[in-house]
């Protein structure tokens, strides 16, 4: 599983034009799944993900979980996190998960995320072609690989 952070002071995502998911501050969540992914594995990224200390605390310092700021999660799909570009100029996507695997790996770790910080976290739309805006906050940007974890 790879999950791409962005620390923002709002975000949305919109298929066909109409907003499937929005946040106040908090964390939007790029999420690829891949072909060995377990329950195990999803269950290590959601405790790191709202456990990341990467909000300010009083004093300017990253001290501060999303759970301490009580911030808002956006999950969105994203398989070309698992894009492929060493050979030629078009990019294998063989590293990532078929959707047939993939969505419902992506709801159990949505569903283990709304259980960590206890409230939903919205998504878009598996599958579907989507526009993700957001105001990037700070910036922060952390790439997590459960590979690396």
């Amino acid at each position: 599983m790879r999950v791409l952070i962005q620390r923002v002071a709002s975000a949305n995502v919109a298929v066909d034009e109409k907003v499937a998911g929005a946040i106040d501050a908090g964390l939007l969540l790029l999420v690829g799944i891949t072909l060995t992914d377990t329950e195990a594995i999803e269950d290590r990224m959601a405790d790191k993900i709202v456990k990341l200390r990467i909000f300010s605390d009083d004093l300017g310092l990253m001290n501060k979980s999303v759970l301490d700021v009580g911030g808002g999660l956006l999950a969105v799909s994203q398989f070309t996190l698992y894009a492929d570009a060493r050979k030629g100029n078009r990019p294998s996507y063989t590293d990532a998960a078929r959707p047939e695997q993939a969505s419902p790996a992506f709801d159990r770790f949505v569903a283990k995320l709304s259980a960590r910080i206890g409230k939903t976290v919205p998504t878009g739309v598996f599958g579907a072609d989507m526009k993700v805006s957001l105001v990037n906050d700070g910036p922060v940007t952390i790439w997590l690989d459960s590979e690396t974890l």
